[in-house]
């Protein structure tokens, strides 16, 4: 995995006037396990450079040209060469879009100052579209996170892709507390925002009543003149790195006192990790640079003045206080170097494989589709219902989400299908319970550009979607509604086979219609006493419930004909002849009535292709008989269910079987006792979630059909 990083325009690559970036980015890098696949692109005055594997850009002055600009075509040009996998950018936003049409490589943006202080994330729909364009957005500090994500929606603000990477120090941990001298010590930039006013006018009284006690100030500013002076008091300007972290050991406090919101600031992380008593004010940041200190809720020269004081004349609290920042300091260079290397790997690996599930994580799924909340049960026994039962039963969380209730109930004017509100409440219903998978069975009305904006949020939710409907040439509108979310989905499963229907696509599966064991309860082939022989049921629409006028379906024809050549059968037939379908549990009843049924689809006879209806008849121990081009002979023998050729066969074999109860028993029983062994509930949604996580599913047993 090849890592470029770049730099912040002018930002010094060198021991020598050392920024806070280029620290972090030195600590972290030298003990990464990316070391040797990691470049680093700056523009650096100072020839002394840290000793990583440096390029520098450098630039001659040119008026009326933005010398960032072409600092980062300049380094662009450098990276087609390198063709990274991976580049990071720290603390410009503004370099994120030219980079990202330039290159194919995952882009990460570090943010190590106010992200609404900065060109290219003040507003809104910039932060939004750096969003958009970057594996992850990693902020110094939680306060920087939050500036980060003010005025975004919920789903945005919990995004996977934000991440809180805090600076690092290498802890002393062999300091000896008892050699500590009696000094305080500020270490930044001499101006009023870092609160150096405050703290000079403070220490200077402290100097004054206190003449044992010394006071060391490191650092300068060139805008800002602020001058104290006092025999005990040393100002020293910008130090090395090194050098300021030997005078943290002999400080016994520090004084991190800024006006402003810092983002994150290194004086207070440092100096707890040179076990000093530290003070500082409570703003940005800053509370989250140390363990234990003392944090000024009200910053003046009275308060920081009375804090000082206290830690002065309490040795035995001072004390505590440096040894607890010791003791807890957790903000190492190996900690965050850590944290660091396993975004790396997770980027790098879901690149090349996505995400591979592991069988014993249990996961967050939110299922959409209709459960019919508003049909008052008649649709309940339902395969929406049935997949859900599987999610359930392998333990996983699920949350339903019922698209079709909600866009009945949210019909109005101004969203005359409902549309709208559903795609909002769906963004809603993901912010708030993140899911690991979205399902989607026959989700319509879900946009595409919904789910698009989801994964940008959240690249790691995995999405797959379950389709019932034939859609072989007779049924082109229902091929469309699956085709539509190819371009988003990570597995897509139907009931007919895949290999007839020629997607283009190559993540479509087989999948059988489930049976379930708390729908699917009778045992008609333990039963030996009928009202009927055979039963046969269709609709004009499931929703519809009813028959519709004027309505024709040529089932009627072969169904007719079929009673005609078998004529001592006792039929039990709805949905035609006037008579209306049967739902619920009406339905279940009337089929305990009958010993045999006929599996019977609409139109032409498809590959594999059956209307969930077989699951409830086989299911519930119907012997069960299928036209043999369903090519169902593939998954079934004829001990287990009966295969016809034509309307003589299917009548002859009819007739045959009605006199004979106990073959009639045996088959129905053998097809009852696989269909649950092979296909029930719990194993189809299991399969579901192995092929959406790209799991081995060999072990499934009609998964060779997919092959």
């Amino acid at each position: 995995m090849k890592i470029s990083i770049l730099l912040p325009y002018k930002e010094n690559f060198s021991p020598i006037y050392a920024g806070a970036v280029s620290l972090f980015i030195n600590d972290t890098v030298q003990i990464s396990n990316f070391k040797k696949n990691i470049n680093i692109y700056g523009n650096t005055d100072y020839k002394n450079v840290f000793n990583l594997n440096y390029v520098n850009i450098p630039l001659k002055k040119r008026f009326l040209q933005s010398q960032s600009k072409r600092y980062v075509e300049e380094f662009i040009k450098l990276e087609n060469k390198r063709c990274s996998d991976l580049i990071e950018i720290h603390n410009r936003p503004n370099y994120i879009n030219l980079i990202k049409k330039n290159t194919k490589a995952q882009l990460v943006l570090y943010f190590h100052n106010d992200p609404l202080s900065m060109v290219g994330s003040k507003t809104v729909n910039e932060r939004l579209e750096l969003l958009y364009n970057c594996s992850k957005v990693i902020f110094n500090s939680e306060w920087s996170k939050s500036r980060f994500i003010s005025g975004l929606n919920k789903l945005i603000q919990s995004s996977e892709k934000l991440s809180v990477i805090q600076q690092s120090a290498n802890i002393k941990k062999n300091v000896n507390l008892r050699k500590k001298q009696r000094i305080i010590t500020f270490v930044g930039k001499l101006n009023s925002a870092k609160g150096y006013d405050i703290f000079g006018k403070t220490v200077i009284k402290i100097l004054n009543k206190y003449e044992k006690w010394k006071a060391i100030v490191i650092g300068d500013e060139h805008r800002e003149k602020i001058f104290f002076k006092h025999k005990n008091l040393k100002i020293l300007g910008f130090l090395e790195h090194k050098k300021v972290l030997k005078i943290f050991e002999n400080t016994s406090i520090a004084v991190a006192c800024s006006r402003w919101e810092e983002p994150f600031g290194r004086t207070g992380l440092e100096a707890s990790s040179r076990g000093c008593a530290v003070i500082i004010s409570n703003r940005g940041g800053l509370p989250e640079t140390i363990t234990n200190g003392i944090i000024l809720r009200t910053l003046n020269t009275k308060t920081l003045y009375s804090a000082i004081e206290n830690l002065i004349k309490k040795p035995k609290f001072r004390r505590e206080l440096q040894k607890l920042s010791l003791k807890n300091f957790y903000l190492t260079h190996k900690h965050i170097s850590k944290k660091i290397d396993q975004y790396r790997k997770n980027i790098s690996f879901k690149d090349k494989m996505n995400f591979i599930f592991k069988s014993e994580k249990k996961l967050k799924i939110l299922h959409i589709t209709n459960f019919n909340e508003r049909h008052n049960g008649r649709l309940f026994y339902n395969t929406g219902r049935r997949i859900n039962n599987g999610f359930i039963r392998l333990n996983h969380s699920v949350l339903e989400f019922s698209d079709r209730d909600i866009v009945s109930y949210y019909r109005s004017i101004n969203d005359l299908k409902g549309s709208k509100k559903l795609n909002k409440k769906l963004i809603e219903v993901v912010s708030n319970y993140l899911p690991d998978l979205i399902v989607l069975g026959h989700a319509d009305l879900i946009n595409v550009d919904t789910l698009f904006y989801i994964k940008q949020i959240y690249p790691n939710i995995r999405i797959s979607q379950w389709f019932l409907d034939r859609m072989d040439s007779e049924w082109i509108i229902n091929r469309k509604r699956f085709e539509d979310k190819f371009q988003i989905t990570d597995a897509n499963f139907c009931t007919t086979s895949p290999d007839i229907l020629k997607f283009k696509s190559n993540n479509i599966f087989y999948l059988p219609n489930p049976v379930d064991s708390s729908f699917e309860k009778l045992k008609i082939d333990q039963k030996k006493s009928f009202n009927r022989d055979l039963f046969f049921a269709m609709s004009h629409g499931v929703h519809r419930g009813n028959l519709k006028k004027g309505k024709f379906d040529v089932r009627e024809n072969f169904i007719k004909k079929l009673m005609n050549k078998t004529p001592s059968v006792k039929y039990d037939i709805y949905g035609m002849d006037n008579k209306q379908p049967i739902w619920a549990d009406n339905y279940i009843k009337t089929i305990s009535q009958s010993k045999m049924a006929l599996n019977l689809s609409q139109g032409n006879p498809v590959k594999y292709y059956s209307s969930d209806r077989i699951s409830q008849m086989v299911g519930n121990g119907l012997l069960t008989f299928v036209d043999v081009r369903t090519r169902l002979n593939d998954l079934f023998t004829d001990k287990e269910l009966i295969f016809y050729r034509g309307i003589d066969d299917l009548a002859d074999k009819i007739n045959r079987i009605n006199k004979d109860d106990k073959k009639r028993m045996r088959i129905a029983r053998n097809g009852r006792v696989k269909y649950f062994k092979y296909f029930n509930s719990t194993i189809i949604a299991d399969y579901i979630i192995k092929k959406t996580f790209r799991y081995n599913t060999k072990n499934f047993f009609w998964d060779f059909l997919n092959e």
